[in-house]
């Protein structure tokens, strides 16, 4: 009988590849029995006879579901250099030929050494492993050659349930035919190299490496294509057991992942693939295992807050998936290729000019974001703190350049930054540049209805009164009191133009909360009292940049899967402001540099505008400002709590500061940052004032003083003499347009 087996496993290894599955039936069956035949005890394996002879009954080949392999997803900069890789399963797919040759042939010698000469089932195999797992009682013996341990590993990674994968390794007989079936299938679909390269992707070597590719660079910090012999049966030995000889585990493990490497090269010199001094010197070899990073995540990337806007911002969009666990899915196991906005020169700039004022060991914490006017194209995310989530380092582990949408928290009050949206309406409202007022050192509301927010509430609070922080009380207009960021003179700008009205204009340039709340809508809005974060702000200010055209910030340009299909994101834009409201906000906050709070730390050089922002007894700090070809923002603040930590007698960046303004530190760093930014890129200028609608000043000119002097301001141009002695006269009364450079 034993000897009708034999022939009945000889007969069915003769079985040419894609012959009907007929005979693969009968020859199959006509196996079992003689294995059956040849006194094996069916008693001593139950209902296993029954179990093979029902399978064995219909032996068609099936087709394997054979899904996307999970693979690693990679984020590139505008350039297209990697800067970050998302993944859960670590992988990088390469076809064959960037494989060793000699990895090939070690995984072939150990894996299935009849690899190109059997069919689809290794009978010579298969039937040996069934006669031993029939005589101890259960499945204990493979016998699966490289086509089969291809299939049990597809069906181990599409399973998504513990159940499903439980399934796919259970030792059953029925799950043994099922493989064989597949097996089948697969051989038929696919020719040998074909397959192997399938299981060289698919097959897991331990120490989180998935694939050879993957493995190589975990385990010897070199490409598939570059492993040696010793590197080669180091991997094809770690394939049986990956757990036990992941060299992560000890010293044990590697000693074991040794001894299996050792097995390999006596295999290949009993298969005549190498000689046995090829073995002996590749014995002689240490193991070499590098453990070299697999990195993922945010965390190993260098521009780690851009890395979290860019995550968040895919997880965000339904053009990725359905679902946000669909999207998930997709960036940690698609194999795309997301192309962002990061400028890596900007992001220098940037991390080098906050680095020259701001410790990462300081209490404080400045952050930058910089914003391309005309697209709302992020080009750079910088913060003084490290990524991370060690303490004692003082990491963050939030993005506190971005709004919680985006990975971040609370943001900082934004301060004086948003009196450039009352100056706004005031221009929309018909507002001349030299119009204005006299105020005082103090503003209280006259009654409740002095302000009125968008939901028809009162909310003025004749109960309180705002002092100025910076600036003189006198007659002020649009310009000098911007210039001076005088409290009293924006509150009653305020009152006149409407709180509503404000809140609709910072509304309109994107301007929302940093926690995503609605935005606080009280008296003191244009005093900055609501929480922003750099890039909100910053994406603001390069709509006034743009002309009045706001474009929502973006951070992904393009979505490449794993097959090349592109997916295309573009700006999306507005017109938020009239062009000339935008040009005459730009033409006042110009003079910010010169004739204002910025003008002790100079100017960039180019037409450059911005407003410093300080809150109550310096609680936080900003500056937010632009050029016409970029904009930027950056904040200062203790991230412990900015109001029970303020910015008074504290020392940043190895100095010591009384008191922390606009001007001080986030100044300093932001025309750093953009004179490096910005170096090589011709200036572009700002679009002139429209004197005839904004030049001088309309109903509400500054009153000539009953002085002397009253005969030489009559002699002035309209609107002429606001009190600023270095502001030069234009022919219509205005500062000219060449001051908007700051120089």
């Amino acid at each position: 009988m034993r000897r009708e087996a034999k022939s009945a496993v000889a007969s069915l290894a003769e079985v040419p590849q894609g012959t009907g599955a007929k005979i693969a039936h009968l020859v199959m069956v006509g196996a079992m029995a003689g294995l059956l035949a040849a006194g094996l005890a069916l008693p001593a394996v139950g209902g296993a006879g029954s179990v093979i002879a029902g399978a064995a009954e219909d032996l068609t080949p099936l087709a394997l579901s054979e899904p996307p392999l999970a693979e690693k997803t990679t984020v590139v900069d505008a350039g297209g250099r990697p800067i970050a890789q998302f993944w859960d399963t670590y992988r990088e797919i390469v076809p064959l030929g960037k494989v060793a040759e000699v990895m090939r042939t070690a995984i072939v010698a150990i894996e299935d050494y009849r690899f190109y000469q059997h069919g689809a089932i290794d009978v010579e195999g298969t039937v040996r492993a069934l006669a031993k797992n029939l005589q101890a009682g259960g499945v204990s013996q493979g016998g699966s050659g490289l086509t089969q341990q291809y299939v049990k590993q597809v069906l181990l990674n599409t399973a998504v349930t513990d159940d499903e994968k439980a399934k796919a390794l259970e030792s059953s007989y029925a799950r043994k035919l099922t493989e064989l079936r597949y097996a089948m299938g697969v051989e038929q679909k696919y020719t040998k190299d074909q397959i192997l390269e399938k299981y060289l992707n698919i097959a897991y070597f331990g120490a989180g490496a998935n694939g050879i590719e993957a493995a190589a660079k975990r385990f010897f910090g070199v490409h598939a294509s570059r492993l040696t012999l010793a590197q080669a049966a180091t991997l094809a030995g770690a394939v049986q057991l990956p757990t036990a000889t992941d060299p992560e585990g000890g010293a044990a493990n590697r000693k074991r992942l040794l001894a299996r490497r050792d097995v390999v090269l006596d295999r290949m010199v009993q298969l005549k693939k190498i000689t046995a001094e090829q073995a002996a010197a590749a014995k002689a070899q240490k193991l070499g295992y590098k453990g070299t990073p697999l990195p993922g995540g945010c965390v190993a990337s260098p521009y780690p807050y851009f890395c979290v806007y860019v995550r968040e911002e895919f997880l965000r969009d339904r053009a990725f998936g359905a679902t946000q666990r669909d999207r998930a899915l997709l960036l940690s196991r698609g194999g795309l290729t997301i192309h962002t906005t990061l400028d890596r020169r900007a992001q220098a700039a940037a991390d080098r000019a906050i680095r020259r004022y701001v410790h990462a060991s300081d209490q404080a914490v400045a952050a930058e974001a910089l914003v391309q006017p005309g697209t709302g194209m992020i080009k750079a995310m910088s913060a003084s703190r490290r990524y991370g989530t060690s303490a004692r380092d003082r990491e963050v582990s939030y993005n506190i350049v971005a709004d919680e949408a985006h990975g971040g928290i609370g943001g900082f009050q934004a301060g004086s930054t948003f009196k450039t949206f009352t100056l706004i309406t005031a221009l929309k409202k018909g507002m001349k540049v030299n119009d204005g007022f006299t105020v005082g050192n103090g503003f209280r509301a006259s009654g409740y209805g002095d302000f009125v927010d968008c939901s028809g509430g009162r909310v003025g609070d004749p109960t309180h009164t705002v002092t100025n922080d910076e600036g003189s009380p006198g007659f002020k207009s649009l310009s000098t009191g911007t210039w001076e960021s005088v409290n009293t003179f924006f509150m009653e700008l305020e009152r006149r133009v409407g709180l509503c009205d404000t809140v609709q204009t910072a509304r309109s340039l994107g301007i929302r909360r940093a926690d995503g709340r609605p935005l606080r809508q009280y008296e003191t809005f244009t005093l900055g009292i609501n929480e922003m974060d750099p890039v909100t702000v910053a994406n603001a200010y390069a709509a006034i940049a743009a002309r009045g055209r706001y474009c929502a910030p973006m951070s992904i340009t393009k979505v490449l899967d794993r097959d090349g299909k592109a997916t295309d994101l573009r700006p999306r834009c507005r017109e938020a402001l009239d062009p000339e409201v935008a040009d005459a906000t730009a033409h006042v906050l110009s003079g910010v540099f010169t004739k204002g709070t910025m003008r002790a730390v100079g100017g960039i050089g180019r037409d450059a505008a911005g407003k410093t922002g300080t809150n109550d007894d310096q609680a936080s700090a900003w500056f937010a400002g632009f050029t016409p070809d970029l904009a930027g923002a950056v904040s200062i603040g203790d991230p412990r709590g900015a109001i029970a930590h303020k910015l008074n007698g504290v020392t940043i960046g190895g100095r010591y500061y009384g008191a922390v303004f606009g001007a001080t530190i986030p100044g300093p760093i932001w025309r750093d940052t953009m004179l490096a930014a910005l170096k090589g890129t011709p200036a572009t200028p700002f679009t002139e004032l429209n004197t005839a609608r904004f030049g001088g000043c309309a109903s509400s000119c500054r009153p000539a003083p009953p002085t002397p002097d009253k005969e030489e301001d009559d002699a002035a141009p309209d609107g002429q003499g606001d009190g600023q002695e270095d502001a030069p006269a234009a022919e219509d009364g205005t500062t000219k347009p060449g001051d908007s450079a700051a120089r």
